[in-house]
């Protein structure tokens, strides 16, 4: 029961923003988190141990190419790295979406371009890199659905490392271009993952079939060379 109160808590706080907006409508392929079917996935996943703690972070991106940023500050503040001083925070310790560009992470790629281009799979995993997290970067097209889908529901069994995803929308049913979003939990009666997504104010939080996640990052990247977009995992 306190498991369960805690999800339908949760589930809560990240519909209630989603409910009151007016988002973009969803294909019949994807499962909103709000929506009576989601929440029972939710309830029901086998890998629910990344939930928590990025649903307690959870962040809507401040720029429409501020997906990487806000993905890596909900994963800085859920692996509890030690946090700087926030303006946005009246000063308290927090990782928000300007702070995480540290001048290490500026080397990587400034937020300034960040802010005209966004980032690719290769610069997410440098960005992160630069905050001294263990971090593996894995091309779609160099792995498989199989492999994607073992190694992303392990980790999301534990909350020690967490899947972070670029993947292109169009694929999945949405709204165009590439995008990055962490995901939150793995059912597997369904075979769907749940995809955090951090640009609420478009989309709600989705659970999407693995087949056709992974297809989406199995897309080329023009701005990465046309290597294919793909997932992370990243810890301490």
């Amino acid at each position: 029961m306190h498991k369960f109160f805690m999800i339908f808590a949760l589930v809560s706080a990240i519909g209630s923003v989603s409910a009151k907006a007016e988002t973009l409508p969803l294909s019949e392929n994807l499962i909103a988190l709000d929506s009576a079917s989601g929440e029972e996935l939710l309830m029901g996943a086998e890998a629910i141990r990344d939930y928590f703690p990025l649903s307690i972070h959870f962040t809507t991106q401040v720029h429409p190419a501020y997906c990487g940023p806000a993905t890596i500050a909900m994963v800085l503040n859920a692996l509890d790295v030690p946090r700087p001083p926030s303006n946005m925070t009246i000063g308290l310790g927090m990782f928000d979406q300007e702070n995480i560009f540290t001048p290490e992470a500026e080397k990587v790629k400034a937020s300034s371009a960040v802010k005209k281009a966004g980032m690719t799979l290769d610069e997410l995993g440098a960005l992160l890199s630069a905050h001294e997290l263990s971090v593996d970067v894995t091309h779609a097209g160099d792995s498989s659905a199989e492999e994607f889908r073992q190694i992303a529901s392990q980790v999301l069994a534990d909350d020690e490392k967490f899947v972070l995803v670029n993947y292109r929308r169009k694929e999945i049913g949405q709204e165009k271009g590439g995008h990055i979003s962490p995901l939150g939990a793995y059912d597997e009666d369904t075979d769907r993952f749940l995809i955090l997504d951090v640009s609420r104010y478009k989309y709600p939080p989705v659970w999407v079939e693995a087949e056709t996640l992974f297809a989406a990052m199995n897309t080329t990247d023009s701005d990465n060379f046309d290597k294919t977009r793909g997932f992370i995992i990243v810890g301490r």
